[in-house]
């Protein structure tokens, strides 16, 4: 009975690991579709997020079903709890890939992106993916430091961020409103889909420490004051 438990509970881990794979190829699909004007690609993204949905509600009815039968107490709980969280963020970045693909499937045949900004949507696209695939990483790994550099790693994604607000700020934006909306609306959601990785990473910590990611310093970062 015991090993049928522990099995169950690796096989969530596996799930997890699946859906982070997935929304990572679907950021990096929707990032494609978004500037090439693909709209068959645009399409694939968004009908692979069924897939994605039937995942979380599936990682999420065994987790249920554990708590009920097995009744977990210590680390064995703190790892279903952590991983309902976890797939709900995961699940959520999906829904922001299929959006990204959504606005390339609104303004087809073009992009939404106009041509100079094509560089710093590529690079958000890939700093995502790249992510992503790290807190994947992390919850095979349940690696401490790794998880604690997504947060470093983040900041990157919070400058390009901003960089794209400073091109719509800008006097010389000649591309109109509608265009500076998409940028908005698709900055965000690059932006959000990397906070969603990080919260994963951060979720990782908790499990294998019991703290907060927020009350441990991040390996190479000095102390504030010290």
């Amino acid at each position: 009975m015991r090993d049928a438990y522990h099995e169950e509970l690796d096989s969530i881990g596996d799930s997890l690991v699946e859906m982070a794979r997935l929304v990572g190829s679907a950021i990096g699909r929707a990032t494609t579709a978004i500037l090439d004007a693909d709209l068959n690609l645009a399409e694939s993204v968004i009908a692979g997020d069924q897939k994605i949905d039937d995942l979380q509600h599936d990682l999420e009815a065994r987790a249920i079903a554990l708590l009920a039968r097995q009744q977990p107490v210590a680390t064995d709980l703190r790892i279903v709890v952590t991983s309902l969280r976890m797939s709900a963020d995961l699940e959520r970045s999906g829904d922001l890939a299929k959006h990204v693909a959504k606005q390339a499937r609104l303004r087809y045949p073009e992009s939404p992106v106009p041509r100079d900004l094509h560089a710093t949507l590529l690079e958000m696209g890939q700093l995502a993916q790249r992510l992503m695939a790290k807190a994947a990483e992390v919850i095979i790994t349940k690696d401490v430091d790794l998880a604690l550099q997504l947060e470093t790693d983040d900041d990157e994604m919070d400058l390009l961020h901003r960089t794209l607000f400073q091109h719509l700020m800008d006097d010389r934006w000649k591309h109109g409103v509608e265009t500076a909306v998409d940028v908005t609306l698709l900055g965000r959601y690059y932006e959000r889909f990397a906070d969603h990785a990080v919260s994963v990473a951060n979720r990782v910590v908790y499990l294998v420490t019991g703290e907060h990611a927020d009350g441990i310093q991040t390996p190479g970062v000095p102390v504030e004051g010290v």
